[in-house]
C-alpha cells in the first residue's frame, strides 16, 4: 500500500528484544517507519531506541519519563503519528510475541477496513508456546468480553492491530483511562461503537524469548473490573465513556460473513 505506515513499539526493559524486532518489521514491509515509545526503561532500551534512529531514519524515539501504562503510551504514539501526518497507525508489541512478517496481512485487510485486529482466535489463528492456564483464561476473558460488551470480535484483547489515522482522529482518546491492556478492549470497543468497519485477520501469536511478560494479576483485575463496569452501564443507560452512540450495523464482510458469525 502506497500509505504513510507508523509501527507503534511501546516499550519497557526490552533492549534483548527491541533490535531484533525492528530488523524483522523493515525485512517484512521496508517502507514502514518505527515509532518506538520507551517509558524510561532503566535496562538501557531508550539508549538502544536512540542509537538505532541515529542508524535509520525510519526509526523515531518517543521519551517518556516513567511507567505510566501500555494505554498512555499508544496514545503518545496515536498523538505522534497525528503530528507527523502518518496515514495508517500500527500497534506491535516489542517482545516478538507479533510477527512482523504477518504486518503485510494487516495492511491488507484495511483494502475494506478502518481497523484491522490481528486475531488469535478465529480460523487460521493460534497461539504457541504458552501454558494452559494462560491460554484458558485469555479464551475466557475475550468470552466475557464479548457478552459483557456485546462487541462482534473474537479477539478484542489481542495487541496486534492497524488502524487508518481517520479512525483514530475521531475517537475520544483524552479520556481513556484504561492503564494496562484492558486498552485494547477499550478503544476497539469504541472503534464498533462508532461505526467504523472492524475486521479481524488470523496471527499466530508466540511467547517472547527474552524477558519477563507484564501481564500481571493487576492487569488481569483491571480488565475484569472496567469490562463489567461498562457492560452495566451500557445495559442501563446505553451509553460509552466518551459519549459515541450506538452506531447502525455493519454490512457483512470477508465474503458475506461478519465477525460476529464466526
Amino acid at each position: 500500500m502506497t500509505d504513510r505506515v507508523l509501527v507503534v513499539v511501546p516499550t519497557y526493559d526490552e533492549i534483548e528484544n527491541l533490535e531484533t524486532v525492528l530488523a524483522r518489521l523493515h525485512a517484512a514491509v521496508p517502507d514502514a517507519h518505527a515509532l518506538v515509545v520507551d517509558d524510561g526503561s532503566p535496562d538501557g532500551t531508550g539508549e538502544l531506541a536512540d542509537r538505532l534512529a541515529a542508524a535509520d531514519p525510519r526509526v523515531h524515539v518517543l521519551h517518556r519519563t516513567e511507567k505510566a501504562g501500555l494505554g498512555p503510551a499508544y496514545v503518545a504514539g496515536f498523538g505522534w503519528a497525528a503530528e507527523h501526518g502518518y496515514d495508517v497507525v500500527v500497534e506491535m508489541d516489542a517482545d516478538g510475541s507479533h510477527a512482523p512478517e504477518q504486518l503485510p496481512q494487516l495492511l491488507a485487510g484495511l483494502a475494506d477496513a478502518d481497523l484491522v485486529l490481528g486475531s488469535r482466535y478465529v480460523p487460521g489463528g493460534s497461539v504457541v508456546d504458552w501454558p494452559l492456564h494462560r491460554l484458558l483464561l485469555s479464551r475466557a476473558g475475550n468470552r466475557y468480553t464479548r457478552w459483557a460488551l456485546r462487541l462482534p470480535l473474537r479477539d478484542a484483547t489481542g495487541g496486534y492491530r492497524a488502524a487508518r489515522r481517520t479512525l483514530l482522529d475521531r475517537l475520544p482518546f483524552d479520556d481513556v483511562a484504561s492503564q494496562g491492556y484492558c486498552f485494547q478492549v477499550d478503544w476497539a470497543w469504541r472503534a464498533v461503537r462508532a461505526g467504523a468497519r472492524v475486521r479481524e485477520v488470523p496471527i499466530t501469536f508466540a511467547e517472547r524469548e527474552h524477558g519477563r511478560s507484564k501481564m500481571s494479576g493487576s492487569i488481569v483485575g483491571e480488565a475484569l473490573v472496567r469490562v463489567t463496569a461498562w457492560g452495566l452501564r451500557d445495559r442501563l443507560a446505553d451509553r460509552l465513556p466518551g459519549r459515541i452512540s450506538r452506531p447502525v450495523p455493519a454490512r457483512p464482510r470477508d465474503g458475506g460473513r461478519s465477525s460476529a458469525a464466526r
